[in-house]
């Protein structure tokens, strides 16, 4: 039987769960940064403290990067307070998550695990098997150079080849390296040809160095550009005279609904059919063996001003809006998705307005869908708690079976509740950052009614974490 400090602490892992997906600490619309990141210390440090298994078991679930390292480095700072079978389960945990992550992101972390003096045998570790698995160790070093040459000093490592150690730790570099990518970087100091046989980033400050027009310099870069590093050079190249072609329908659904945003309005109505057939063909592969199995699905999605989120999350939340109203267009049988704005043309989209929830959930439920889905921020202001008081109503006397399943996604931490804004008790609310965790977060969403306890969440995270570790095996 459940306890009531079992039905508190699964409370807290969700409110963890939700602040990990959708908080970065920068600014959002309604909260500055710093708020952001002291709402979002103090989440970790109250999980950790209390819940220990829990807090590592949340690296198995859909959380965003900023706070998968922000586990890790806390896992390895406080090693001492795990036990030996803890400290076997963060390892494997941990192994698996910073092999998903970005190469940048894992140098930054070991740099604030370096600045944090942890230097443990089991950090050691960690580094070592990371840096071994790394699959072009000259591209780090000529990328990332810093970073790796920061990681090898802080674990003691030997660099896998000689001249990677010469490379990165002797001022005087040899007349010529065996390693074609370290002696490309060796004669683009002096040699225009040899920048285009490096990674972007590193061949651009050569190019500014230069002076080479920003034209030439893209052209003849196009065939080193990564798939992401394309999309968005894709404008500026424009612009330049080179147009790398970027191959729109291979995006992420949430990154390609940001870079379709960041187009002015005129721009996408001339480009409709490339980035709608771009957008679904993203959506389709996303929903996978899903596609059309959700029936008649309806969605409430949020296009007021707030939307537009801030200066370093530009018009993220309606990214968020944007991606899932094509990814429940493949995943519904059949779907209609209703904006707060009232426009029907969800391609040219743009922050505007209030945010009528109350009124625009009257016309999903309306057409009576086996499914509604709202992503929005929940600051329901047109007119204010009309969305609660609707959701009541629906849930407690014309619903009550819950035979339509009501579940708010909002893409917004509100930073001084430390949670997610919810919309009313009775509907089950989780963070969302990218579309593409979508159908998860709906199921984790149950969790959030109330109806399940610790019990459960652990079941159903014993269940993720295993999966993940398999999927990595």
């Amino acid at each position: 039987m459940e306890t009531y400090e079992d039905l508190i602490a699964a409370e807290d892992v969700l409110l963890f769960v939700n602040a990990a997906i959708t908080a970065t600490g920068q600014r959002e619309f309604r909260a500055s940064a710093a708020e952001q990141s002291l709402s979002l210390d103090f989440l970790h440090a109250y999980l950790l403290g209390n819940y220990r298994d829990l807090y590592t078991a949340t690296l198995a679930l859909d959380i965003n990067d900023h706070n998968a390292a922000r586990i890790v480095l806390n896992l390895l700072t406080t090693a001492d307070a795990a036990s030996a079978e803890q400290r076997r389960l963060e390892g494997r945990l941990i192994a698996r998550r910073l092999a998903q992550l970005p190469p940048q992101r894992v140098y930054r972390l070991f740099g604030e695990l370096r600045r944090a003096r942890v230097n443990n045998r089991r950090t050691r570790a960690i580094m070592r098997d990371w840096l071994a698995a790394r699959p072009d160790p000259a591209l780090d070093a000529v990328k990332y150079r810093a970073g790796l040459k920061g990681a090898l000093r802080h674990s003691h490592l030997t660099p896998p080849h000689p001249e990677l150690g010469s490379f990165l730790f002797h001022s005087k570099h040899p007349a010529a390296y065996r390693e074609p990518l370290l002696d490309a970087w060796r004669r683009a100091h002096y040699e225009q040809s040899a920048l285009y046989q490096l990674p972007f980033t590193v061949a651009e400050g050569f190019a500014a160095k230069h002076g080479l027009p920003r034209g030439d310099f893209l052209a003849k870069i196009d065939p080193r550009l990564t798939t992401l590093e394309r999309l968005r050079l894709q404008e500026s190249a424009r612009g330049a005279g080179a147009a790398p072609a970027a191959d729109l329908g291979r995006m992420p659904l949430t990154r390609l609904a940001s870079y379709v945003l960041g187009r002015p309005v005129p721009d996408r109505a001339a480009r409709r059919v490339e980035l709608d057939a771009a957008l679904r063909s993203a959506a389709r592969r996303t929903a996978g063996r899903q596609q059309g199995t959700w029936g008649r699905v309806a969605a409430v999605l949020d296009d007021s001003f707030s939307s537009y989120g801030s200066g370093q999350k530009r018009r993220r939340p309606l990214a968020a809006a944007l991606a899932s109203h094509y990814l429940l267009g493949a995943l519904g049988e059949q779907y209609r998705g209703f904006w707060t704005s009232g426009r029907t043309d969800a391609l040219l989209a743009h922050p505007s307005g209030p945010t009528p929830l109350g009124l625009r959930i009257l016309d999903a439920l309306d057409w009576a869908p086996d499914r509604l889905v709202i992503v929005s921020d929940g600051w329901d202001n047109a007119p204010p708690g009309l969305a609660a008081e609707v959701l009541r109503v629906w849930r407690t006397r014309l619903d009550p079976q819950g035979a339509t399943p009501v579940v708010h996604l909002n893409p917004v931490y509100d930073a001084a509740d430390f949670d997610v804004r919810r919309l009313a008790p009775g509907v089950p609310t989780a963070g969302l950052r990218n579309a593409e965790d979508l159908p998860a977060l709906v199921e984790l969403a149950a969790f959030a009614e109330g109806r399940t306890g610790l019990a459960e969440l652990r079941e159903h995270l014993a269940a993720r974490t295993a999966a993940f570790l398999e999927e990595g095996a």
